[in-house]
């Protein structure tokens, strides 16, 4: 009887963990800590996010640019260091100079796309709460999250400052309403997840919209070509260049 009692209670505890509630930590100035989004409008897409803070904010009244992260399809779930896997939030913990306030939410396992509707709600409590450059807002992501980063900022283009989706896919019929925004995007050519003409054929769209593209190929690259982006300096240098359209300089 203790026996089964034993093998019982392993089993609730092994369920318990895998299916972690998000506990929320009061956010501090040089930490990422986990937050929690609830989507009034759409329950279903209420969310756990990281929240990273520069170490200099709250020091002045310094405004500070912002990065919206969006993870893969593996990343998905409700255990948030997961999203740390890749990217920007596994760098901020790495780097104590990161210099975005980083937002990193986490899709649960029951979607298989992000909500642009809720991300951007997301992105208005953030806004509210915190020292941000408006003129300085990114959105990034790799696989699914590139894909999700397109379709947010063909929702909001005037919102952003610059987009860099990475082996996202997308409708290119949306291109003209990103034609006044940065453009970034990252593709290998040899994808075999995300075919290459997603992100080609919404190039083309772009450029004939008359948008400011950057596009980088990895030649002969499979479906990981987020790896070395992210860890390259220039990247975010890139990002920092960059303001909204029609801010001053």
């Amino acid at each position: 009887m203790r026996r089964l009692f034993i093998c019982t209670m392993s089993f609730v505890l092994s369920c318990c963990s895998a299916t972690a509630v998000v506990s929320s930590a009061d956010p501090a100035a040089g930490k990422q800590v986990e937050q929690r989004f609830e989507y009034a409008k759409n329950p279903r897409h209420s969310m756990g996010y990281l929240l990273y803070l520069p170490e200099k904010h709250g020091a002045s009244d310094q405004k500070f640019p912002l990065m919206l992260f969006l993870h893969g399809s593996g990343e998905r779930g409700s255990y948030l260091p997961l999203v740390k896997k890749h990217g920007p939030p596994r760098i901020c913990e790495e780097r104590t100079d990161f210099p975005f306030i980083l937002v990193s939410p986490q899709l649960s396992s029951d979607n298989q796309f992000y909500d642009p509707h809720a991300l951007a709600a997301l992105l208005d409590s953030i806004v509210d709460k915190y020292q941000i450059d408006k003129d300085r807002i990114y959105v990034t992501g790799l696989s699914m999250g590139g894909g999700g980063s397109w379709h947010l900022a063909a929702l909001q283009p005037e919102r952003f400052a610059a987009v860099a989706p990475i082996c996202g896919w997308t409708d290119p019929r949306d291109a003209v309403k990103m034609k006044n925004l940065a453009v970034w995007t990252i593709h290998g050519d040899a994808d075999g997840a995300v075919p290459f003409m997603e992100t080609e054929q919404m190039v083309d769209a772009l450029r004939n919209a008359g948008a400011d593209v950057k596009f980088t190929i990895y030649h002969g690259g499979g479906h990981d070509t987020w790896t070395s982006t992210y860890d390259s300096p220039e990247f975010y240098e890139w990002l920092l260049r960059h303001r909204r359209h029609g801010a001053r300089n």
